[in-house]
């Protein structure tokens, strides 16, 4: 009896422990830097504006830039804060705070260093492993974003989650955290529509090896069984033409996730 009492606790615990999705606002930004000036933009980060974040209560996540040509030289980083109200409120002390606006000012006597800005706020799926600043080294990363046909998010999150994770992890990729954009993204800056997009980063050995595991993960019948049913049941693909978007990334040196 007491054996099965303890079986069924720890059923109970691992079943809450599944559905407990992350709750923190994740914002994932992404800097275009103005022409020569993308070393001083991290100069800025490495040197003042990482601390500064940390000062004002955001979490620092990751930092990365495309690996290869970046010729929009982007910078593409991730923070989490407990809320949305918590990231209004933490911006708006760190755009007073006279240590940054002092960096900012010196940052800039010979121009900009940023020419455009894009973000959008994030929340974790319920399928989603936590999103925190792990040093792993030696590994590159790949930020892929799913644009879904109308009203077949919920078919590709069901897919994820029953399917695709655990036959990505089978062929040895990394799962990183999964989002989907937050309903409310005033403040946000050009964001992708939260109805129906899927956005999330995986971590490989190296490009190479990214390649391979996306090979053997296509041609696995169990993969092939799970995109066939999942699309018979929503009555054709879930995405739309050219809705996946891939792009490998490294991170910069001061980054928290490497």
């Amino acid at each position: 009896m007491k054996t099965l009492l303890t079986l069924m606790a720890m059923l109970v615990a691992a079943s809450v422990t599944h559905a407990a999705a992350d709750p923190r606002c994740v914002e994932m930004r992404v800097y275009y830097a103005a022409e020569g000036k993308l070393d001083a933009l991290h100069a800025r980060f490495r040197d003042h504006t990482f601390k500064l974040f940390e000062k004002h209560g955001m979490t620092n996540l990751g930092y990365f830039v495309p690996i290869g040509p970046n010729p929009e030289r982007k910078l593409i980083y991730f923070l989490a804060y407990p809320s949305l109200e918590a990231r209004n409120a933490a911006w708006k002390a760190f755009m007073a705070d006279p240590d940054w606006q002092k960096a900012y000012k010196a940052s800039e006597v010979n121009g900009k260093l940023v020419a455009k800005i894009e973000s959008v706020y994030l929340q974790a799926t319920d399928y989603s492993p936590l999103a925190k600043a792990e040093n792993v080294g030696n590994r590159v990363f790949e930020l892929r974003t799913y644009t879904t046909e109308p009203g077949r998010l919920p078919n590709l999150n069901a897919r994820f989650r029953d399917h695709t994770v655990k036959l990505f992890a089978k062929h040895g990729m990394t799962n990183l955290p999964y989002w989907n954009p937050m309903a409310d993204q005033k403040g946000a800056v050009n964001p992708p529509d939260s109805k129906n997009t899927l956005i999330y980063l995986l971590a490989h050995k190296s490009q190479e090896a990214a390649k391979a595991s996306f090979d053997a993960f296509r041609k696995d019948p169990d993969w092939v069984a799970a995109r066939t049913a999942s699309e018979q049941k929503a009555g054709g693909s879930l995405t739309v033409k050219d809705g996946v978007k891939s792009l490998f990334l490294v991170a910069t040196d001061y980054s928290a996730v490497k």
